[in-house]
């Protein structure tokens, strides 16, 4: 082979190498369950260094995965919310989008809008071309007693199901699969 086409193709092979070693960028985006507590008369929860954005970027790492989850969790928050602020919450580099809508639309009698909001903020997704992971029935997710005593939340123990539910499906995404 010449000298440049042995060069080109450990060009390629260094790229490829450092493309599969290029840290993943996911956005956690969501309500309080998203951002660890609440607030006001629910105000339940852990401190966001123990929600579940935080967690899944550790176990991530345990497993070789270099990412960095950012938490762009905002208690109270309803989708419209969500959608509004989805450009700033979502930055350009952004590979991956842990989508959980809550339930505050409906305590705060927005409830009809909802599907159309989660149905535009993931087109909005899809046209950047950032895959979404939904998040939802988290009471489905976290073992029994891991809701905080205000009912609407979760504790450690909650976020550590939350992220070991999450990180087989956001390793899968971020290979591509």
């Amino acid at each position: 082979m010449k000298g440049w086409a042995l060069g080109m193709v450990a060009a390629v092979a260094l790229f490829a190498c450092a493309a599969e070693a290029a840290e993943v960028n996911i956005v956690a985006l969501g309500a309080s369950n998203t951002y660890g507590a609440g607030r006001g008369r629910t105000n339940g929860g852990v401190p966001s260094s123990q929600a579940y954005p935080a967690q899944l970027q550790a176990l991530l790492a345990a497993r070789g995965v270099s990412a960095r989850v950012t938490n762009a969790g905002i208690p109270g928050d309803t989708t419209g919310g969500m959608l509004a602020r989805l450009n700033s919450a979502v930055p350009n580099g952004t590979k991956i989008v842990i989508f959980q809508p809550g339930g505050n639309d409906a305590r705060r009698g927005e409830g009809a809008s909802r599907q159309s909001n989660i149905a535009e903020i993931k087109q909005r997704l899809a046209a950047r071309h950032i895959k979404v992971i939904m998040l939802g029935h988290l009471g489905q997710i976290a073992p029994t007693g891991t809701r905080d005593p205000d009912g609407q939340h979760f504790n450690a123990q909650g976020h550590a199901a939350f992220a070991a539910w999450l990180a087989p499906k956001v390793i899968a995404a971020a290979r591509g699969q």
